[in-house]
């Protein structure tokens, strides 16, 4: 413990050991000591001495420190010490703790740095175990773990960055690690783990595609908001590095994020407020990166499907509308204003519903200003920013660009019947731009005009109708005719600024507008000094600066040739080339047209559509005019190259291969009808082949029908009873086989009148049951009064003669009777009674069995009459169907008949035309050869 006291800064007797010889004691320390109190001491000497002395750590204890990593897995503390050692070690910003008293030792160690750094770096993951098992300490909770955890992972990726990413994506889970600590609660841990996954994410689609997948996009969007959008801190410009870093260049991120619906959560990030004024620094760098991550989505070299749904979200959600608030705004930081219409340019770029409405924003003035028409004037105006300027013209070459209604309306406002003198127009502006004494505002007015007639024959037809008033009494001008007047001025124009930039911008100009426009090529040579002013350009021997304006004057003169018709007796296509050759030559001709293509500023200008320069004298080529240069560097040199006589031969084999494809057209469109009518035929004989079989099957399930029904029938007559409530079996056999059905009507008639007379009977039999309950219900209400012999009279009297007689002698004889024969009446009385209601009874039942029969016959009769009406309609169906298939079957034979003539007809038609025709005798007499070879094998 002595010693390590020494380490760590109590004072000891003796010579002090050197730091070579302290780290070698504290690495055996670690290597050997059984207490882990002992070796968590070590390791945290260790990680005292890592900055000062980084080589001889690094180079002796890195091996002990990662047993630590394995060995020492429970506790955490010593973990967290040799992870702080490894990071020390590894990472490249190592403060120095004495930065005062630096020897030469330290200083050469410092400047080493960054090698010590990837060397160690190297070392750690030459065993792909290492950078597994640190890894799997992400998953630790403990701060003093998994914080010194993430912080080596990023100085490892920083130095060995392609191949820690390979490692890691072969690791299971090792992204899904890394993602969940964006969900830390720890925001010291959650926003090392955003520069984690910055470092982890560059270059490398495979793992940017895993992360977008590991749901990055919500999470990076919710820290966002959380943060405060764009006037939060340095933690948003992480996540929006990181979410660059994902989109850039990966087409599969973007369209992820565009289907996952976040270009909708991104609005709100540019709704600033009315008083822009106060704009911190931090506020300026996260708006500069959200934009720019909305140029990542609508950039021009993404696929252009993938541009024009992000274009038609951003303007759905109001993406596009915001945006050009802040471009309207005051206030706002030049940057961030410049930054924000180089993204509205790509935003409205292709797309016709951005265009338009970009072209419906007005200005916040008085009167209101098309903003279009606010921009080309800061343009022009050589007092803004260069940047500025720049993202202006962008902006103007993305409104024209495959936008004919657009390049239509810039080219009216310079026609005289839609000038209006009261208000500046987009037109008026860019004739002062390309007539001012400032040439970079001539070569931003001229690419920018020169747009608005890009691929647009129509347009570059009306610009020749513009006429210019140059000064008091003198007549008016042409535009083509001022353009040319100063491109042949040249140097006696004192400008400011590269007077080369004014003609290179004039001429490009020029040859965009001739180019597919002989009637421009006309007028350009109708001027009788353009021409000689073009040649002696040319052949002049300039210096290094001016060969690029012979190369465009080359060009110009060859598109004068190419697009000729020839109108002009002086200039044909013949007196031009002779012209050359006289007075230039055509190898030189051709070699100063590649000056062109040659210079160092075209091949810049051709990689991408936005003009990025350094300086203004820099901006010599649009990006348009380079594509139009390639196209027309090799017509112009065919054209050149050729002679009249080869001119009068091409033309001769033109005309010859014209007249030769229009024959072979011809008989092309003869075979192609007879094809076509061949394969209806051949659809038609299908047709009827296939209705020949349905119809075959119909018949064929017709004629099983029916003799199910007759088998049927049969059977229902062998099982049939003789009982007439079962004759409805009978009938039914009786329509199946076509029997008359007599025996029928007088069967249900029959039945009709034996259901009349139960009717009858049934009501008799219910008028005599109602007497006899009337009777019995009398006879019970006199028994109760108890006058027995009065009662006992009248029932004598209604029902029997023969029963009165007695009883009215006895009432005579017995008046004075005792009561006892008083009760032997009663008692018979109450037989009788009793009689009478079993007889009752009886009568009941008897009237309910025949309403049963009743019911029962009523159902046998709805039977009978449903079960024939039911035979009689299939018997009609099923004659009307064996008819209608007789019909179709002769109609089929007659059309096969009619298709066989047609058939043979074409054959010999085809063969008239010489078209080989094999025979349906020759197929198969061939397909019998066929399989008498099979046979033979």
């Amino acid at each position: 413990m002595n010693f390590l006291r020494g380490v760590m800064g109590g004072q000891s007797a003796g010579p002090q050991p050197s730091g070579a010889e302290t780290v070698q004691k504290l690495c055996d320390r670690v290597a050997s000591s059984t207490l882990l109190d002992d070796r968590r001491d070590a390791v945290r000497a260790l990680k005292a001495l890592s900055k000062k002395y980084r080589l001889e750590v690094g180079s002796q204890a890195m091996e002990h420190l990662v047993n630590v990593l394995q060995t020492d897995r429970s506790d955490s503390e010593i973990i967290g010490y040799a992870l702080d050692t490894l990071c020390n070690l590894i990472s490249n910003d190592v403060e120095e703790e004495e930065p005062a008293d630096e020897s030469e030792e330290e200083n050469a160690q410092k400047t080493n740095s960054d090698d010590l750094a990837g060397q160690f770096a190297e070392i750690y993951i030459k065993n792909q175990e290492n950078l597994t098992l640190l890894l799997s300490l992400l998953e630790e909770f403990d701060f003093h773990v998994r914080w010194p955890a993430v912080k080596l992972l990023t100085a490892l990726l920083k130095n060995q960055g392609p191949q820690v990413q390979q490692i890691i994506l072969v690791s299971p889970l090792g992204v899904s690690r890394m993602m969940d600590l964006l969900a830390d609660s720890r925001e010291v841990i959650r926003n090392d783990g955003l520069l984690l996954l910055q470092q982890l994410t560059k270059a490398n689609a495979a793992i940017q595609k895993i992360v977008a997948f590991e749901n990055a996009f919500e999470r990076l969007l919710d820290i966002i908001t959380e943060e405060g959008m764009s006037d939060g801190g340095i933690v948003v410009e992480d996540c929006l590095l990181l979410l660059l870093n994902l989109m850039k260049n990966n087409s599969s991120n973007q369209n992820f994020f565009k289907e996952g619906s976040y270009i909708q959560r991104m609005k709100p990030w540019f709704e600033v407020a009315e008083d822009n004024s106060g704009w911190s620094a931090q506020k300026v760098t996260n708006l500069h990166l959200m934009l720019q991550l909305v140029r990542v989505l609508v950039s021009p070299v993404n696929p252009p499907g993938a541009t024009s749904n992000c274009q038609k979200s951003a303007f759905q959600c109001g993406l596009l509308q915001q945006l050009c608030i802040i471009l309207m705004a005051t206030g706002v930081p030049a940057d961030i204003l410049t930054e924000t219409i180089n993204t509205v340019s790509e935003v409205i770029r292709g797309s016709q519903v951005n265009q338009d409405y970009f072209a419906s924003v007005n200005a916040p003035s008085n009167p209101p200003r098309p903003a279009i028409v606010v921009l080309l004037m800061s343009m022009v105006n050589e007092r803004q920013p260069f940047v500025l300027r720049c993202a202006v013209l962008y902006c103007f070459q993305c409104f024209l660009y495959k936008n004919q209604k657009g390049q239509g309306e810039i080219v009216a406002t310079l026609l005289p019947a839609t000038i209006d003198a009261n208000s500046i127009s987009a037109g008026q502006l860019l004739c002062g731009g390309l007539f001012s004494t400032d040439s970079l505002s001539n070569w931003c007015a001229a690419v920018a005009l020169a747009h608005a007639l890009q691929d647009n024959s129509i347009q570059k037809e009306q610009l020749l109708r513009v006429q210019l008033a140059t000064s008091l009494g003198n007549p008016p001008v042409s535009l083509l005719q001022q353009c040319t007047n100063i491109l042949s001025q040249g140097d006696k124009i004192n400008r400011r600024g590269s007077k080369v930039q004014t003609r290179v911008g004039l001429l490009m100009l020029l040859s965009t507008w001739m180019t597919n426009c002989p009637i421009a090529v006309t007028h350009f040579l109708h001027n009788q000094t353009n021409v000689p002013f073009l040649t002696a350009q040319i052949s002049e021997n300039l210096g290094e600066e001016e060969q690029l304006m012979q190369g465009l004057c080359a060009l110009l003169l060859g598109i004068c040739i190419y697009y000729n018709e020839n109108t002009l007796e002086n200039y044909t296509k013949e007196k031009l080339k002779q012209l050359i050759e006289k007075r230039i030559g055509k190898e030189i001709f051709i070699e100063k047209l590649a000056y062109v293509s040659k210079h160092e500023l075209y091949s810049r200008a051709g990689q991408k559509p936005q003009p990025s320069y350094n300086s203004p004298e820099q901006m010599l080529f649009d990006h348009e005019f380079t594509k139009l240069v390639k196209e027309l560097e090799v017509l112009i040199t065919k054209a050149v190259q050729k002679s009249s006589e080869d001119e009068k031969k091409e033309e001769e084999v033109k005309k010859s291969l014209e007249q030769h494809d229009s024959i072979v057209n011809q008989y092309k469109e003869l075979i192609r009808e007879q094809d076509m009518q061949l394969n209806e035929l051949k659809k038609q004989v299908t047709a009827l082949t296939n209705q020949n079989e349905q119809s075959q099957t119909t018949i064929t399930q017709q004629t099983s029908q029916i003799q199910q029904l007759r088998d049927q029938y049969n059977l229902l007559k062998v099982q049939g009873k003789p009982l007439e409530s079962q004759h409805h079996i009978h009938n039914e056999a009786a329509q199946i086989n076509g029997i008359q059905p007599k025996a029928d009507a007088e069967e249900i008639g029959r039945l009709r009148e034996e259901i009349e007379k139960l009717k009858k009977q049934h009501v008799a039999l219910e008028g005599q049951l109602a007497e006899k309950e009337s009777m019995i219900e009398k006879l019970r209400t006199t028994q109760t009064t108890g006058n027995a012999a009065e009662v006992y009279t009248n029932i004598a009297g209604e029902h029997s003669t023969e029963l009165c007689k007695p009883v009215a002698t006895t009432e005579a004889a017995s008046g004075d009777n005792d009561s006892v024969a008083a009760l032997m009446k009663i008692t018979q009385l109450e037989s009788r009674l009793t009689a009478l209601d079993d007889e009752n009874q009886k009568l009941k039942d008897q009237v309910k069995l025949f309403t049963d029969e009743k019911k029962t016959l009523n159902q046998q009769l709805a039977s009978i009459n449903s079960t024939v009406a039911i035979l009689e309609t299939d018997k009609r169906k099923l004659q009307q169907e064996v008819t209608e298939s007789k019909k179709e079957q002769d109609d089929l034979l007659v059309l096969l008949a009619d298709q066989d003539q047609k058939i043979f007809a074409f054959k010999n038609k085809l063969k008239e035309l010489g078209e080989p025709v094999e025979d349906e005798d020759d197929l198969e007499s061939a397909d019998q050869e066929d399989d008498d070879d099979d046979d033979d094998d």
